[in-house]
C-alpha cells in the first residue's frame, strides 16, 4: 500500500471517528470492499450452485458495515482482520437462516449415503466416489458435489453447536477473547482440528496441496490453478474429491 493510500485511509478513520458521517462510512466501504469480495469468493466455491452469489456480496457488505460502526481504533489489531471475523460471519449467518440445500439434493444425499453404506460392508472398505456413482448411476462429478455439500453444511452446524449463548456474536466473533477460549470450546475444537488434520494425510499429493493452497494460504482456485499449472475447473474437481474423501473418513472417525 502506497503512502498516499495509507495516509487517505488514516485520513477516512478519523474524521469517521469524530464525526461519524454516513458518507464517511460508504467511503471506508468502498475502500475495504475487497474484504468482501475475497470472502464471497473463497465462501462462493464451497456451495451448490443454486447459491445467489449478489446474496453473498449483501451479506458481505453488511458485515464489513457492521464492522466499521464496531470498531474500536484503539484495539491492537488491524481492521482488516477483525473485518474478515464479521465479513464472513454475516454470510455464514445469513446462509445458515437460509435453507440453502434443496430438500432435493438433500434426499440425493441421503440416496449416496446409503449407498456408501452399502458398498462398505460390500468391500469392507471405504468406496470411491466413482463406485458410489456406478451404484446409484450417477455421475462421479455428481457425487463428490453433493457430498462436498453435505460436508459443507455439517461444518455450519458444527459452528452453530460451538456457539456460546453468553456471547450472541458466536465463537466466530470473538476477537476480543481471542486469548482466553471457554475450555469446552478449546477441547472441541483442538478435537476437529486434530482429526481433520490426520484425515488430510489420507489425500493424494495434488488434493492436499489444493487444501493447503486455498484453506492455509488463502489462494483463489484460479490463483491455485496458476501455481499447479491446471485448469480452474480442474482445481474445482481436485477440490471437491478431496472433501469428499474428507467427508467419508470423518465419517468413519465419528
Amino acid at each position: 500500500m502506497s503512502k498516499d493510500s495509507i495516509h487517505f485511509e488514516q485520513q477516512l478513520w478519523n474524521t469517521w471517528n469524530q464525526t461519524k458521517d454516513t458518507k464517511v462510512a460508504d467511503q471506508l466501504v468502498e475502500h475495504y470492499k475487497h474484504i468482501v469480495f475475497f470472502h464471497v469468493d473463497r465462501i462462493k466455491s464451497t456451495l451448490p450452485k443454486n447459491v445467489d452469489t449478489d446474496d453473498l456480496i449483501s451479506l458481505g457488505f453488511m458485515g464489513l458495515f457492521d464492522a466499521i460502526t464496531k470498531f474500536d481504533l484503539e484495539r491492537q489489531l488491524k481492521f482488516e482482520t477483525y473485518a474478515s471475523f464479521r465479513v464472513r460471519g454475516a454470510i455464514i449467518d445469513g446462509l445458515r437462516k437460509e435453507d440453502w440445500l434443496p430438500r432435493t439434493q438433500r434426499e440425493k444425499t441421503k440416496e449416496v449415503e446409503a449407498a456408501s453404506e452399502k458398498l462398505k460392508q460390500k468391500f469392507q472398505r471405504t468406496p470411491t466416489s466413482s463406485e458410489i456413482a456406478e451404484e446409484l448411476k450417477m455421475e462421479t462429478s455428481d457425487v463428490e458435489t453433493l457430498m462436498r455439500d453435505s460436508l459443507v453444511a455439517n461444518v455450519l452446524s458444527i459452528e452453530d453447536k460451538l456457539e456460546s449463548d453468553d456471547h450472541p456474536e458466536g465463537i466466530k466473533y470473538s476477537v476480543n477473547n481471542i486469548h482466553a477460549p471457554m475450555p469446552e470450546k478449546e477441547l472441541i475444537h483442538k478435537e476437529l482440528i486434530q482429526e481433520l488434520s490426520e484425515s488430510i494425510k489420507h489425500l493424494n499429493e495434488n488434493e492436499q496441496l489444493v487444501i493447503s493452497l486455498f484453506y492455509d494460504e488463502e489462494l483463489t482456485m484460479t490463483e491455485i490453478g496458476e501455481v499447479m499449472n491446471l485448469s480452474t475447473s480442474r482445481i474445482s474437481q481436485v477440490h471437491k474429491s478431496a472433501l469428499f474423501k474428507l467427508r467419508e473418513i470423518l465419517q468413519k472417525l465419528a
